[in-house]
């Protein structure tokens, strides 16, 4: 058993499923891969995701140290980033040749 963040998984490759699976987080790394974004150009990009979803996976990738959410409070309105941390950097390549997968998968006759 490995343990991260006081939870415990079977192997490496659940870890790394826990922290990028499902149908939105590595979407939403991939538009972050580019640079910082705000929730609404997040949400501009990605026009299916309902607003609460989004925020959920914005949130449970920050809680696993992924997205950084930077807070500019200094004069209204309140405006916020959402920025890859050095981990979550750690993550483009990955994110990238899921990508890139998904395009030879279009353009091949399985």
């Amino acid at each position: 058993m490995h343990q991260f963040k006081n939870k415990e998984y079977p192997c490496c490759t659940s870890l790394t499923m826990s922290i990028i699976g499902g149908k939105w987080k590595t979407v939403i790394l991939y538009y972050l891969s580019e640079g910082p974004l705000r929730y609404n150009e997040l949400r501009k990009k990605m026009p299916t995701v309902t607003e609460r979803t989004l925020s959920l996976q914005l949130k449970k990738l920050e809680e696993d140290g992924v997205v950084f959410r930077k807070v500019y409070a200094k004069k209204p309105p309140l405006k916020v980033e959402y920025i890859l941390t050095d981990m979550g950097t750690t993550l483009i390549p990955i994110v990238k040749a899921i990508a890139n997968w998904g395009d030879f998968a279009l353009k091949s006759d399985f």
